[in-house]
């Protein structure tokens, strides 16, 4: 592979039209330039400059070289303005969450890309194992996860706790155990992990969400409340997918006796630093969350 200092003296001395000038531009000696042009034409095998005294011209492969050349300098030049540049507002960022966070972040940070064009935020909707595992394999930038990390890649930060909430249909006003077991369960992916957490600390009759008849499933966050809606059952969520959802009239959110929250992490790999556009997206992922908590 041709030296790139080689090349770059080389095709400086063409632009110049002098060893002298092209050695002070280079801040090199006059003899310096000349041995790189020298060891330009023993690489190549054949002469590159026709010397006339102090005067030279180029040869027919010295002209070809110096077409070459100069463009591979202008792109290594600009590269190397591309990657120490590191801005805030300009770049892909990846971001992965469980649904129901995702339902009030996503619209936020298409805010934050509306005032950044060129800030691109792709984000995915996904469960706290797939979130870790994409943060692993570097595969988003940043996740938000309602556990702890299972592995050392993960690094995470608490940000925000996220209350559950019984919601039932708007007709119930304080629901009992009976009524409950009568209306049954809407499930969805996390429905028997989140029913656990806040029935089991405020229902002495629960010990499994089995308990009762499954009356509807979805694994879409936007759609688990529909049924709930329609009055063909109760569920529980954490409080962002209720407060996001669109006919809120339609269903009772109930804070129990003994309130039960996840707590909310930003997690990102444990063995990277951040580029500055991941850090902007972190700062108002952080806003975002501090100044909305259920």
């Amino acid at each position: 592979m041709i030296n790139p200092v080689w090349l770059r003296s080389f095709c400086t001395l063409v632009e110049v039209g002098h060893f002298t000038r092209t050695a002070a531009d280079l801040h090199m000696t006059q003899s310096g330039v000349s041995q790189h042009v020298r060891k330009l034409e023993e690489y190549l095998g054949q002469p590159l400059l026709v010397r006339q005294g102090k005067r030279f011209t180029l040869t027919s492969t010295g002209e070809r070289l110096y077409r070459e050349g100069q463009q591979l300098i202008l792109s290594l030049a600009d590269l190397e303005t591309r990657i120490t540049q590191d801005p805030a507002y300009e770049g892909v960022v990846k971001v992965a969450s469980p649904g129901s966070v995702g339902l009030l972040l996503y619209p936020h940070l298409l805010g934050l890309q509306k005032r950044h064009p060129k800030l691109v935020v792709e984000y995915r909707f996904a469960p706290n194992s797939d979130v870790e595992r994409m943060i692993a394999e570097h595969k988003v930038d940043l996740g938000l996860m309602t556990r702890l990390a299972t592995v050392s890649d993960v690094s995470l930060k608490p940000v925000a706790e996220e209350e559950l909430l019984l919601v039932t249909p708007a007709s119930v006003t304080e629901p009992g155990w009976d009524q409950l077991v009568e209306l049954g369960f809407v499930d969805h992916p996390d429905g028997a992990y989140h029913a656990g957490q806040l029935l089991g600390v405020n229902f002495p009759q629960f010990r499994n969400s089995s308990q009762f008849r499954k009356s509807g499933f979805s694994n879409q966050i936007h759609l688990i409340l529909e049924p709930v809606s329609m009055g063909l059952g109760f569920t529980v969520l954490p409080g962002y997918a209720v407060g996001a959802f669109k006919e809120i009239k339609k269903v009772n959110a109930h804070r129990l006796a003994h309130p039960v929250s996840e707590t909310l992490y930003i997690g990102t790999h444990a063995n990277r630093t951040s580029p500055n556009r991941v850090v902007t997206v972190i700062s108002e992922v952080e806003k975002c969350l501090q100044g909305a908590e259920v």
